[in-house]
């Protein structure tokens, strides 16, 4: 019987999501197939985010914990990539800090990957691999998708934007688009492997296509929600200063497009906006958000909301209350600003103390979770179309999601298992909704 090999990959945030389903394509090529834990694992890869400091901090932690476990096991081998290992200096502060690492590679080197692994079966030492830039994009890599029936597409990689809070155009290097003929190759592939979600992904995909003669993010929006097949289809992130009246004529125009956008207003005061190089203004994004709700009434908008920027006043801080407010998210991921090595704004006077800051996240999450029970409850007898995406094993129940991004439970055989179902919801609890099954089966 032939003795099988595992591997393990760990991702830190939704945008190495698909990059790790690279790794996991190359390393299957390889013949490994997935690890229940990490015991069971010959292989194990941190794939890392480090756009937050407490992120890195939590990846070093993991890393660190697999020192026993790679001394029991000297055949192991213990991989770290990402954004992480891509900061100035840092590859060599990981190989100091943790010699057991084995390969220790960059954003720009991962399709590179199954190289490395074969080099470094013939070589003891560590395998650093970690390039400053890299322009050229790799298509053809093979891929393990892990999230059925949803799939992940990269249609751009890096960023131009330079928000002073971050550290990925750093890491990530300039903006690459990929051309559109790649793209809706990848795109008719998943249709017809069964795939009913697909996510365009990119660090700003309004501005996908600059500088290029692709053509613009709603002319490539529109080319996919065209494609033949029964699928829903969303897209992320957008940056409130490139979203436009023709990307909003696109969504309105095509109901493949899910009515549901994420538009992260970071925050409220005109003051910080500015210190967080994010080139609009409050009134700006309102407009944005007023034009999108005309021409959707229906659109669900979430969003990104930092407290305790540097200088950030009481009086700042309730400006951007103002606008949880006023717009009424379907959603808002709230986060206390993480000072951030590297990047303009940990160099910044008038860093805001961490109780301050945690007092004002309160403050929005208790706003923003009441808001979801209120509005939770306006579904409450209404039949809405979900896609089943699993099974919850703690609530005995199938769970799916519509395409305002709203959970719902019900109960089903595994037939429902990837597929649109009718749900008449009974009872709504928080963001999570409950209901009956009306058909599909």
């Amino acid at each position: 019987m032939e003795n099988k090999k595992y591997y393990i990959i760990t991702y830190g945030c939704q945008m190495n999501l698909h990059e790790s389903e690279k790794i996991a394509g190359i390393l299957s090529s390889m013949g490994y197939v997935l690890a229940e834990n990490v015991k069971q694992a010959d292989v194990i890869v941190f794939n890392t985010c480090c756009i937050r400091e407490n992120a890195e901090q939590k990846a070093e932690g993991n890393i660190g914990a697999l020192k026993q476990l790679k001394k029991n096991n000297k055949n192991l081998i213990v991989a770290v990539g990402g954004c992480m290992t891509q900061q100035k200096g840092y590859a060599e502060k990981l190989h100091k800090e943790f010699p057991f690492v084995d390969i220790i590679f960059g954003t720009h080197n991962l399709e590179n990957f199954k190289v490395m692994m074969e080099e470094k079966a013939e070589r003891k030492k560590t395998l650093i691999e970690v390039e400053d830039g890299n322009e050229i994009i790799y298509e053809g890599t093979p891929k393990t998708r892990s999230s059925y029936p949803n799939a992940w597409v990269n249609i751009m990689y890096g960023c131009n934007n330079f928000c002073t809070y971050c550290i990925v155009p750093y890491v990530r290097g300039r903006e690459k688009s990929r051309s559109p003929k790649d793209i809706l190759s990848e795109c008719e592939s998943l249709i017809k492997e069964g795939y009913k979600e697909i996510t365009l992904l990119g660090q700003n995909v309004n501005s996908y296509g600059k500088n290029t003669e692709y053509g613009d993010f709603p002319e490539l929006l529109a080319k996919v929600a065209e494609l033949d097949g029964d699928f829903r289809l969303r897209y992320m992130t957008n940056h409130p200063k490139d979203l436009s009246d023709k990307l909003i004529d696109v969504i309105k125009s095509h109901d493949k497009i899910c009515k549901s956008i994420h538009l992260p207003i970071q925050s409220g005061s005109d003051k910080i906006l500015k210190a967080m190089n994010r080139h609009y203004t409050k009134a700006d994004y309102l407009e944005k958000v007023n034009k999108l709700r005309a021409a959707v009434p229906d659109i669900a908008i979430t969003t990104d909301v930092m407290v305790g920027f540097p200088n950030e006043t009481e009086e700042d801080f309730e400006e951007t209350f103002s606008v949880m407010k006023e717009v009424g998210y379907a959603g808002a991921f709230t986060f206390i600003y993480s000072r951030r090595s590297g990047t303009p704004a940990a160099e910044m006077e008038g860093q805001i103390d961490e109780e301050t800051g945690k007092k004002r996240i309160m403050k929005l999450i208790a706003y923003q979770n009441a808001f979801n029970r209120k509005t939770s409850k306006n579904y409450e007898g209404k039949t809405v179309r979900i896609l089943c995406e699993g099974y919850d094993d703690k609530k005995k129940k199938y769970l799916g999601r519509d395409e305002y991004g709203r959970m719902a439970y019900f109960d089903g055989t595994e037939k429902v298992l990837g597929n649109f179902v009718d749900v008449k919801i009974v009872k709504a609890g928080g963001i999570s909704l409950y209901g009956e099954l009306v058909k599909g089966e």
